[in-house]
């Protein structure tokens, strides 16, 4: 149990960490480039959206810690060994596919919200790249999370799976 929750807990703060960076291109993005003493900004490589920017920035922060608290949480859900090894490496596989979402979705034309062309713009490999991952990341989070959540309401009692 232990082992899972250190992997969790680890991958939950580099998520984070990514999600930091992510505010560093938010920012040059907001004041096109980084200051380097007061009143001097030097230009810095930026694409995407400040939009796009401000998701990556929250939402992988919220990813990283959604995959802490559940391993944190981990010894009071009532499930078998194997479905929380299961669960951890569900979650963090979700928390990774989702920042590869955030960042090649700032990149794409069609925000990687389809594989095809959508009214955001044309399909590309960034897109798809970044779609296809958290498609399969979404699926896996809302059964992970449902089963959890409705085991950890439950009296105790072991499953096999």
């Amino acid at each position: 149990m232990e082992t899972l929750q250190r992997q969790m807990v680890g991958h939950g703060l580099l998520v984070i960490v990514a999600a930091l960076l992510a505010g560093f291109m938010l920012g040059f993005g907001l004041i096109g480039g980084l200051e380097v003493m007061p009143g001097k900004i030097v230009s810095m490589p930026y694409y995407g959206t400040t939009e796009g920017w401000v998701r990556a920035h929250v939402g992988g922060l919220t990813n990283g810690l959604m995959v802490i608290a559940v391993a944190l949480s981990l010894p009071l859900i009532s499930m078998s060994q194997s479905m929380k090894r299961k669960t951890a490496y569900g979650l963090i596989f979700v928390a990774w596919a989702n920042t590869v979402f955030y960042w090649f979705g700032n990149a794409a034309s069609n925000r990687a919200l389809s594989i095809g062309d959508n009214p955001l713009g044309p399909s590309d490999w960034f897109g798809v790249v970044g779609f296809l991952p958290a498609l399969v990341g979404t699926i896996i989070a809302l059964i992970l999370l449902t089963y959890a959540g409705i085991k950890s309401l439950k009296d105790g009692s072991q499953e096999t799976f």
